[in-house]
């Protein structure tokens, strides 16, 4: 076996090597006979949050409230201070991470709404296939959202193509978003509990005749949407989106991240004699932001900061899992969120009201949907107990790489692409990681090299008034030292040409062709 004799994969006890000696006496001799080497491949976990911010973690330097189960996690691993989702959104996102390309070289990997067809090719690389083809079984659990069948959807029939064609052997999701219909739970393809004399039908054009919405009934609501959600109404919140029927299918929100937790603890329960991967998609702290009464008022800061203290629970409690059954020394867990964050995205939930001194952006500039550094520089960690030293590293690493370097890690073969194997880095042996990196937030990019990031001139509205949140659109170029200035604060395009020169040649030579929304991007 190649990757054996690397000295990276070697020092980071890639196998677990039982050697047995069978001492065996004869007339002339003893003799010592070396039994054969058993190999135990590494377990991989992607815990993956959903709109969580830089600053929203006590290790990140959140002091409204603490975060000790992902603390530890970081305190016993690498929590790097340069990690990046490739989008400032989510499907794109989600869509690099599991196939190691750049979501702006695929013109469909926007936000989805829950009817749309799957964005994944079922002939392309992820890495649930690259985990299959080194033996593994591999499962997802969560969040979704990158589409389903091939077009017009039959809720209430098998659903395929599913997660389950794109490489997972075992799959239970949501469809799309929790502020987005169907409101179901989806295991391997079929709609959970539904009840075949009340058909699920879902439209995102227009409602169905005699259905109550937020508009025609606002008296059946228990949460207030403030933009954008303002369709169906499923116990009390009103969502994105038309749906009639399913109701023994729907999901009940304040039981959500108890029922994804157990689904993800008994898939470790059930494959913990073999090696497997898992991807856990958790739904915080997206909205509708409805937390368990356990978790209610315990952050002080409404339901946004509750559900962040329950997501930390959760983790706490999927932490002991793998530990009571004996696979916490032989799971690499890699930690992250889909994109930063944003506080009034949809509800009237309190999240602007009561955020008092806490910075969800721990210092960036922007959020949720923005160029600027706080849409994609999200919490980054690795953690692997007694073969990753506790530290901090200062390394550019992006969730893209993790196709790379977890092929790496199984010596597993992938085609050439965006991802970068970065393995030593996630493992905390180097403190090298990338040398550039392409973000992109709303088909929008932006090149970051070193320590500076360029934004190319755009149309466009400065700032989404919705959300509250600057967009990094300009007319002009933009140009930042993110290592003297994390926030932003100071465009050096014009004071310093040289640089600026560089990267948009840098720039235009990584995209390539294959990227056609930004036009003239010669120097003015």
């Amino acid at each position: 076996m190649n990757y054996l004799k690397s000295n990276v994969l070697k020092h980071f006890l890639l196998a677990v090597l039982s050697v047995t000696f069978i001492q065996c006496k004869s007339e002339k001799k003893n003799t010592v006979i070396e039994a054969e080497k058993v190999v135990t491949k590494p377990n991989v976990v992607v815990i993956y949050l959903d709109d969580l911010g830089y600053g929203d973690l006590s290790c990140y330097g959140a002091t409204a409230f603490q975060t000790p189960n992902i603390d530890k996690l970081a305190n016993g691993g690498v929590r790097f201070t340069n990690g990046y989702a490739t989008s400032a959104t989510c499907t794109p996102s989600r869509y690099a991470i599991l196939t190691g390309v750049y979501p702006w070289r695929n013109k469909d990997a926007k936000i989805l709404p829950g009817t749309a067809p799957l964005l994944i090719s079922t002939t392309q690389e992820t890495l649930p296939k690259l985990f299959k083809s080194k033996g593994y079984e591999t499962a997802v659990v969560g969040k979704w959202h990158l589409g389903l069948g091939s077009g017009h959807v039959d809720w209430n029939s098998h659903i395929s193509p599913s997660p389950n064609e794109v490489g997972f052997d075992y799959s239970y999701i949501m469809a799309a978003t929790q502020d987005r219909v169907p409101t179901v739970y989806i295991e391997n393809g079929n709609v959970v509990g539904l009840d075949p004399n009340d058909p699920i039908e879902v439209n995102y054009n227009k409602n169905f005749e005699g259905e109550p919405t937020a508009i025609s009934n606002p008296e059946l609501l228990t949460m207030n949407w403030h933009h954008g959600h303002n369709n169906s109404i499923v116990n009390g919140i009103p969502r994105i989106g038309y749906m009639k029927g399913g109701e023994a299918a729907k999901w009940t929100d304040v039981d959500m991240a108890d029922h994804f937790l157990e689904k993800a603890q008994t898939y470790v329960k059930n494959h913990k004699d073999q090696p497997f991967f898992l991807y856990y998609a958790l739904q915080q702290p997206h909205v509708p932001r409805t937390p368990h009464p356990r978790f209610e008022g315990e952050s002080g800061l409404g339901p946004r900061g509750d559900v962040i203290l329950e997501a930390d629970w959760v983790i706490g409690e999927f932490i002991e899992t793998l530990k009571e059954e004996g696979l916490l020394k032989n799971t690499l867990i890699v930690f992250s969120s889909d994109n930063g964050p944003v506080l009034n995205d949809g509800y009237e939930d309190e999240a602007v009201e009561k955020i008092g001194n806490h910075d969800p952006k721990g210092g960036l500039r922007g959020g949720k949907y923005s160029l600027f550094e706080a849409g994609t520089h999200v919490p980054f960690i690795t953690y692997w107990e007694g073969s990753i030293k506790p530290q901090v590293s200062d390394a550019l690493v992006c969730q893209v790489d993790l196709m790379a370097s977890l092929a790496t890690l199984i010596d597993g073969e992938i085609k050439p692409s965006d991802s970068e194997n970065l393995l030593e880095a996630f493992l905390g042996e180097s403190q090298i990681g990338r040398k550039s990196l392409i973000l992109e937030a709303n088909t929008k990019t932006a090149y970051r090299e070193g320590d500076w990031i360029m934004i190319p001139p755009y149309q466009g509205d400065a700032i989404n008034t919705q959300v509250n949140i600057e967009l990094g659109i300009d007319e002009d170029y933009q140009l930042y030292n993110l290592k003297v200035d994390s926030a932003q604060l100071h465009n050096l395009a014009e004071s310093n040409p040289d640089q600026l020169k560089i990267m948009v040649e840098h720039f235009n030579e990584k995209r390539g062709n294959a990227y056609s929304n930004i036009e003239n991007l010669e120097l003015k």
